[in-house]
């Protein structure tokens, strides 16, 4: 519905008055008046209207000095004016056009004349305001620090801004990326994580996730993060969908001089509970034969809690170093996958893992680091034994290639089945999915997210999903080879 225009009548006769308003109000404009010019300059400030009807005979203040008045206020300058006037003379409408006024309209008016000037001159009006926004508009998008895109319905970028052209790699007077699809075009430069927010691309996910478009880390350049968000705007056939990439790479570089500054201060955590550990570990020992019952089980709960509190702290500190584990240039061997997949099955304790890997890939050599690969398959392994009913799970450890530069791990258990909504959250820092089954879990929530940011800073994707068919879940890794 479109919304109605505001005229202002300026006139100290109120039979005038009376008229106007009985005319304009059954055409459907809002109307306001005013018996003088003082009160008529009141009301201009109070409804900023789309038009102005003004007398020019009134005593105290007379139309030209009101539309003078009115020009020399920043807020009402572009307001229309139409000055109602018996006057017929050539000198009196040369003072009304140099104190500004748009229009004259002669008395006694004519209805339909009068109708059609303020239907053309409200509407030149509301384009001229339309174009002034707009071109504040621009320069405020085109001054971002964002990038702004606008998409069509298929997907393909209509318009970009500068910043928007600066990410994509293009020089700020190319347009050539106009009529490209969106997601092609960043595929060429980034990584579209986490891919399970991507695969439902243009939809939001069921629950909420940040998608992030990720240049990978280089020898000489740490990862960049842009976050792509679309604002929640009213959809309009034919006008779009609007984008944002902002740049979180300082956010995230900051998060890890953050990391390396609590990483130095790890040990002033760790350094004290090793003894502390060692002391009532020996303390168990040497005390079990002579001590009673309540003595024993008390060293037992002490020795327990600073063990959790020890493997806690653990958890915490490698997460906050991990951007340090994934640096490029000491890539991991995939010949070593089987005797490390085979030496932490053995310290967690797992009894059934079957490692394939095709001979064909055994010479290949990952980007990831070989302590970040360690790191990530014990994680994965621990969750396979944490999360299985019986702490007995059967895994599988398969390696495929992906494509000329990648390959695809997967670890396949067959514990839980998982939720939608774990599936999605397992991603978060200090979630715990297996808290609605037994109300305490033992470590900090860390796992999965850990790995995922390993694998992501290498240029790597992660997903996790249901086995088809059966339980369990599958962890699936997607790791650039080094070339």
């Amino acid at each position: 519905m479109r919304e109605a225009s505001t005229i202002l009548i300026v006139d100290d006769d109120p039979i005038a008055r009376e008229t106007l308003e009985a005319l304009l109000s059954s055409k459907g404009y809002q109307i306001v008046s005013a018996a003088s010019g003082f009160e008529g300059l009141a009301r201009a400030a109070e409804y900023t209207p789309d038009a102005v009807l003004l007398d020019v005979m009134m005593p105290g203040m007379n139309g030209f000095e009101v539309c003078k008045r009115l020009r020399a206020d920043a807020r009402l300058a572009e307001v229309p004016i139409i000055m109602v006037t018996a006057l017929d003379d050539h000198d009196a409408r040369l003072l009304g056009l140099r104190t500004g006024a748009d229009d004259f309209i002669s008395k006694p008016f004519d209805a339909l004349e009068l109708e059609a000037r303020l239907r053309t001159i409200t509407r030149l009006n509301r384009f001229r305001r339309l174009t002034t926004e707009r071109a504040r508009f621009e320069w405020i998008v085109e001054h971002s620090q964002d990038g702004y895109l606008i998409l069509d319905d298929l997907g393909e970028i209509r318009y970009a801004n500068s910043k928007a052209k600066l990410y994509l790699g293009l020089p700020h007077d190319d347009n050539s990326l106009l009529g490209q699809d969106f997601i092609d075009l960043v595929s060429q430069r980034y990584r579209c994580q986490p891919p399970d927010a991507w695969q439902v691309w243009p939809e939001q996910p069921a629950q909420p996730v940040a998608r992030f478009l990720v240049q990978p880390e280089t020898t000489t350049a740490r990862a960049c993060w842009l976050q792509v968000e679309s604002p929640d705007l009213p959809r309009v056939a034919g006008m779009g969908r609007v984008l944002c990439m902002r740049d979180v790479t300082a956010r995230q570089a900051l998060q890890h001089d953050i990391y390396s500054f609590q990483s130095l201060v790890s040990h002033k955590l760790i350094t004290p509970l090793t003894p502390l550990v060692a002391g009532l570990e020996l303390l168990k020992v040497e005390t079990k034969p002579w001590a009673n019952t309540e003595v024993n089980e008390l060293i037992d709960t002490a020795l327990r809690g600073a063990n959790g509190l020890y493997d806690q702290f653990k958890d915490i500190f490698t997460y906050l170093n991990l951007p340090a584990l994934a640096q490029v240039g000491e890539g991991c061997p995939l010949a070593q996958l089987e005797s490390m997949v085979a030496h932490l099955s053995t310290e967690i304790g797992l009894k059934s893992v079957t490692v394939t890997i095709p001979a064909s890939l055994r010479t290949a050599r990952l980007t990831l680091s070989v302590q970040a690969m360690e790191l990530a398959l014990r994680e994965i392994l621990e969750n396979a034994n944490k999360f299985h009913p019986r702490r007995t799970p059967t895994v599988e450890v398969i390696v495929s290639r992906a494509s000329n530069a990648d390959i695809c791990l997967q670890v396949c258990d067959d514990g839980l089945t998982l939720s939608p909504e774990q599936l999605v959250q397992v991603w978060t820092p200090y979630y715990q999915a297996e808290k609605a089954f037994t109300g305490q879990v033992p470590g900090m929530g860390l796992g999965l997210p850990l790995v995922a940011a390993l694998v992501w800073n290498v240029g790597g994707t992660s997903r996790l999903y249901n086995r088809a068919g059966r339980a369990g879940v599958v962890v699936e890794l997607i790791l650039p080879l080094e070339r």
